[in-house]
């Protein structure tokens, strides 16, 4: 069908408000940024009158950002590739094999998405806590601990996401492969894996992204140096002041990595999301 003026100006229209929205308050993260902190705390201008760079230099000594970021990196990472890992092996066997508890599996996984993660927050800081009494295993404030708790709620989504997109994987590629001698991990390696890597990298992204951005559990189960970005950025609020123009600096260097990862990786991103939704 033929798009008619109308439609056409009301997308435009629509588009433009949708641009506006997000671009906005970019613009005054920049803006703010590039302001000295007197001219931030007063009248808000959408130009800055004196600009400067400063708050990208003191943003590192006023609080441990470079700490913080290395403390998110890590986490983030190691949590999305043990998440990755295991959900491809249990994503594979849900697809392709037909066994007991299948489905009771595959409800069970999904369930756990209902859940608030509020309601676990105590639980496992008893639990860190008393294991580290009992055995002398930090997990408590510790990063091992919060990428486990990290990996507790991005896996369950994984699994079923990474199910959906092998089933719309053909079965012939399997048996293919099963004539030529292959076994289940052979298959799964040079066969299926190369043919859902747009899958693999938007529950990667999926994963990294649940870590990256978390506070209630940061803010919870770390210590001054286990601190993530999340949690750490408070810091720029002291009891007498709030350098927001720090703020806004560490906002945006520390989202670099991160927009730039997901523009990279966007293409297969949008595709793992898609595919499977069909069949």
């Amino acid at each position: 069908m033929r798009e008619t003026a109308a439609e056409r100006w009301s997308r435009r229209i629509v588009l433009t408000l949708l641009a506006g929205f997000v671009l906005v308050p970019l613009y005054v993260m920049v803006s703010s940024a590039l302001k000295p902190l007197s001219d931030v705390q007063a009248a808000f201008t959408w130009w800055p009158r004196r600009p400067t760079v400063q708050a990208f230099v003191d943003m590192w000594s006023t609080v441990p950002l470079g700490r913080y970021l290395l403390n998110s990196l890590l986490v983030a990472s190691v949590a999305a590739i043990f998440s990755v890992t295991v959900a491809v092996f249990a994503a594979y066997a849900v697809s392709r094999y037909r066994f007991r508890g299948r489905q009771v599996f595959s409800v069970t996984v999904l369930s756990t998405q209902m859940f608030p993660g509020i309601l676990f927050l105590l639980p496992l800081f008893l639990i860190y806590v008393n294991l580290g009494n009992a055995t002398g295993i930090a997990l408590y404030a510790s990063r091992t601990g919060l990428i486990i708790t990290y990996l507790t709620f991005s896996l369950p989504f994984s699994i079923w996401m990474l199910v959906g997109y092998f089933d719309s994987i053909p079965r012939g590629l399997d048996e293919a492969a099963q004539v030529d001698g292959a076994g289940p991990l052979r298959t799964l390696f040079q066969v299926v894996l190369p043919a859902a890597v747009p899958g693999v990298v938007a529950v990667t992204v999926y994963a990294f992204m649940t870590a990256w951005g978390e506070v209630l559990f940061a803010s919870v189960l770390t210590n001054e140096s286990s601190r993530t970005l999340a949690v750490g950025l408070q810091g720029y609020s002291t009891q007498f002041n709030v350098y927001w123009n720090q703020v806004m600096a560490a906002s945006l260097v520390v989202s670099v990595p991160v927009v730039a990862g997901f523009l990279a990786l966007q293409r297969y991103f949008v595709a793992g999301l898609t595919a499977g939704a069909v069949k």
